[in-house]
């Protein structure tokens, strides 16, 4: 039987994970694993696919942050999101194989919204990096078995 919660519990602690708020989805995923009641595919599939659609969420966020860099309030000054942006003109769309990376993979799917990277180039290379890390970490537990 399909325990429905500890899937959504992983998929909203990987969809956290990949916005700029503080998550460990690896944690999740690795206990999960460890319990032997999920199927790893699954808990796998699911992962991914939180953690993707939060990028997608900080892509969204980037499409829009421009309007505020100007704002008191706002934690990126001019000269810091500038900075960001010729990083991304720099290394350019590949760089979101990246995304994964704990503290620049976040700001990076921000940043790629903000220089209007397509959704669909965006979302390839996003799941390719996220999904590889997912199963790496998946491997290296049921190895440790």
């Amino acid at each position: 039987m399909i325990d429905i919660t500890a899937y959504a519990g992983l998929f909203f602690s990987a969809l956290i994970a990949a916005t700029l708020l503080p998550m460990q989805s690896e944690a999740v995923l690795v206990g999960l694993i460890l319990a032997s009641k999920q199927s790893p595919v699954l808990l796998i599939v699911v992962a991914s696919l939180g953690n993707i659609l939060g990028a997608v969420i900080n892509w969204l966020m980037g499409r829009g942050i421009e309007r505020f860099k100007d704002r008191t309030w706002f934690p990126a000054k001019g000269a810091v999101l500038e900075r960001a942006q010729n990083w991304y003109s720099r290394y350019g769309k590949w760089s979101l194989l990246l995304s994964w990376l704990p503290i620049i993979g976040d700001p990076l799917t921000v940043i790629a919204g903000v220089m209007r990277e397509p959704l669909r180039t965006f979302i390839v290379l996003v799941a390719i990096g996220k999904i590889t890390r997912y199963i790496f970490i998946a491997a290296v537990t049921l190895k440790a078995m």
